[in-house]
């Protein structure tokens, strides 16, 4: 029969492993940055239409401090030129978005578009 301090390294690598997973799940999960874009419709793209999404749009975007990000996403259809996008981003890539007024874009964000 293991005496426990056999059993520790064996405990204490599945303690590492679950806390790892855990942390791995909330990132793809729940962890999202909100980043805000402006379309450009010379960006999109055409892609496969096997599936609902059949435009890609490829868009400098920029997350409330400012910082820019080139980002990827896919909609249905092609989309409003010059309209602003609020983007939630999570480990995956864009999982939702929505249109937004330039009134409703961050300060940091607003300097790079001229309105």
């Amino acid at each position: 029969m293991e005496t426990v301090k056999e059993k520790l390294p064996v405990i204490i690598i599945t303690i590492i492993a679950i806390a790892i997973l855990g942390g791995v799940i909330y990132y793809f999960e729940y962890y999202e940055v909100i980043y805000y874009t402006r379309i450009d419709n010379t960006k999109i793209e055409k892609v496969s239409s096997s599936d609902e999404m059949k435009y890609q749009y490829t868009l400098d975007s920029y997350n409330d401090q400012g910082k820019k990000k080139e980002i990827t996403f896919k909609t249905s259809r092609e989309l409003k030129e010059d309209a602003y996008l609020c983007l939630e981003v999570n480990g995956i890539g864009v999982h939702a978005w929505k249109e937004v007024q330039y009134n409703e874009l961050p300060d940091k964000v607003k300097v790079n578009y001229n309105n």
